[in-house]
């Protein structure tokens, strides 16, 4: 089976070596993908891939209340979008819990835009993973490493990402 790793950009390419160490991931037969940030991005860059490869999205995210640096490991994702309610899946991913079992796991919300504000908590937030899998691969993880508390500021002292 194909395995691929998916990042947004190319400065989170610095978070191979922290997630082959922290977490222990065996990537040396995974092909490396960058996407670009966003939907369409995402759409363009992963819509050939068989559904049947195992898909690893490594990544940065906020967090409103995780501290800086903590690694997680995303259970489910589902979009972000506080202003309105509507009825929406909440997409269940693959965990490797049992050979992470100390790692924190939970959901992930994706955003169109940076998030700069919100009241959930025990949570993460980007701008690709619910894309990602709507897609519908069937064997997705995603490892998100927190680098902002919600600013704007503070992901762009750690990344230099997006503007």
């Amino acid at each position: 089976m194909a395995r691929f790793i998916v990042m947004a950009e190319e400065g989170e390419r610095v978070l191979l070596d922290k997630a082959k160490e922290t977490l222990g991931l065996d990537l040396r037969d995974a092909q490396l993908i960058f996407t670009g940030v966003g939907a369409i991005n995402i759409i363009r860059s992963l819509q050939h891939l068989d559904r049947d490869a195992e898909l690893i999205n490594i990544g940065y995210a906020g967090s409103a209340n995780f501290d800086l640096g903590t690694w997680v490991e995303v259970t489910e994702v589902r979009l972000n979008h506080p202003n309105v309610t509507y009825p929406e899946p909440e997409l269940k991913l693959s965990t490797l819990d049992s050979r992470l079992s100390t790692l924190k796991q939970a959901p992930c919300y994706t955003n169109c835009d940076f998030v700069l504000a919100s009241d959930y908590k025990d949570c993460v937030f980007d701008m690709e993973l619910a894309f990602i899998a709507a897609l519908g691969f069937k064997n997705l993880h995603s490892f998100k490493y927190v680098s902002d508390n919600l600013s704007l500021h503070a992901y762009h002292d750690l990344t230099h990402g997006v503007e």
